[in-house]
């Protein structure tokens, strides 16, 4: 495993994440960073086989055409730090990615994302298509860069949900689907998982767009011993709640409301601005209390575009819980924190992660990172602490097979 080379290919390739992520590793590569936020670079990982961050390879796709060394100049500005020490020694190698992001789709992605679109594969070609030229995109990053292993991550915008139809179910159906041109049956995230299964790359969705992992997508990774896992990354609001809602529980205190305001800028704040948009991220992010509590309070999500914050996001929540003899109290809390510096190290430890999932011939579902996840698929549990095991349990077993 240490010995491969492994790619990075990331679905939005030019946003704030994807960015983060690429100047981020590189930075830490060239020692001009330290790898803080980074679990697989903890104590925690001390022996396990993952790949080291010299042998990661990065490429991707994108609908825009924004250069990638003048985003990242402008990304560390905006996070106040100095650009010129970290970028200095990484600038021709993000060059060279930026020769390597290629045309991405918008397809069925609602008017937000299509509005964003300057390059996409969806102008005139059908589904069919889309899907070969995304399977020939992946191939010659493959080829082209002699990696062992090509990683497919979602980091795009969030799509409209997806109304549930007959086709999801079955493999064979969605493949019937795409060739038909069904356009109200999958939308850019459907492809792009498709593709990634069927040229045998793991697949992580960092996005709420539900259009990406269906039960035919998982399926068809399950038979072929793909690693897949989903979905909606979880960085700040979200992990809070699932961190604070298990301490009510454990005392017994009753929450009767908990209202959480979102406000933030970028192209994130734009999409989610939009209604249908907005949709998908509200329902990842409501789910987690009723689940964690056994009982569902009033509870309510707000998400409000302000341009002026960029890439900084603020949540503000007020919790009014109950205790004894019926007194009311409550919590507020504050989190500010510049989402793709939040995001970008969780992407890398999952990626590392997958990639040796692939090594060790592991399919399917990734249980053990459901903690990285607002909704990880077929995870009942959803308190922090408890997912956390997933991953370390996971860890424990990686040693004693290593162990004899």
């Amino acid at each position: 495993m240490t010995d491969e080379r492994i790619g990075i290919w990331c679905i939005g390739a030019r946003g704030a994440i994807a960015v983060s992520l690429m100047a981020g590793t590189l930075a830490c590569r060239h020692a001009h960073s330290t790898p803080l936020g980074l679990i697989t670079a903890t104590d925690l990982f001390a022996g396990i086989d993952l790949a080291p961050l010299s042998s990661l390879v990065f490429g991707g796709c994108d609908i825009r055409r924004e250069d990638l060394e003048s985003k990242a100049e402008a990304l560390l500005a905006s996070f106040g730090l100095q650009a010129a020490p970290l970028l200095a020694p990484v600038r021709a190698e993000l060059a060279a990615i930026d020769r390597r992001i290629t045309p991405g789709t918008a397809a069925n992605c609602g008017d937000a994302i299509a509005r964003l679109a300057e390059c996409s594969l969806n102008g005139g070609m059908t589904l069919g298509e889309q899907l070969a030229a995304i399977r020939s995109q992946l191939n010659e990053f493959r080829n082209a860069q002699g990696l062992d292993r090509v990683v497919v991550v979602n980091l795009a915008s969030t799509e409209p949900p997806l109304p549930l139809h007959s086709c999801h179910q079955d493999p064979a159906r969605l493949a019937a689907a795409i060739a038909a041109n069904d356009l109200a049956a999958v939308r850019a995230s459907s492809l792009y998982a498709w593709a990634a299964v069927l040229e045998d790359c793991p697949y992580l969705n960092f996005t709420p767009s539900d259009g990406a992992l269906l039960p035919a997508v998982v399926a068809l990774a399950e038979a072929r011993k793909i690693p897949v896992m989903g979905n909606d990354g979880k960085t700040g609001e979200t992990l809070l709640k699932t961190a604070l809602a298990p301490m009510f529980a454990s005392r017994n205190l009753k929450i009767l409301s908990w209202e959480g305001f979102n406000i933030l800028g970028n192209d994130d704040g734009i999409i989610l601005d939009d209604p249908e948009n907005k949709a998908s991220k509200l329902r990842t992010k409501d789910r987690v209390l009723g689940q964690i509590l056994g009982y569902a309070p009033h509870s309510g999500v707000h998400i409000n575009l302000v341009p002026s914050l960029g890439d900084q996001k603020t949540a503000w929540d007020f919790v009014h819980f109950e205790g004894f003899l019926g007194a009311k109290m409550s919590l507020q809390f504050t989190w500010q924190g510049y989402d793709s510096l939040l995001a970008a190290p969780l992407v890398l430890d999952m990626a590392r992660l997958a990639a040796l999932a692939a090594a060790r011939g592991e399919g399917g579902l990734m249980p053990h990172l459901a903690s990285f996840f607002k909704a990880p698929l077929r995870v009942d549990v959803h308190g922090h602490a408890v997912q956390f095991a997933l991953l370390t349990d996971y860890v424990r077993r990686l040693r004693k097979d290593e162990n004899g």
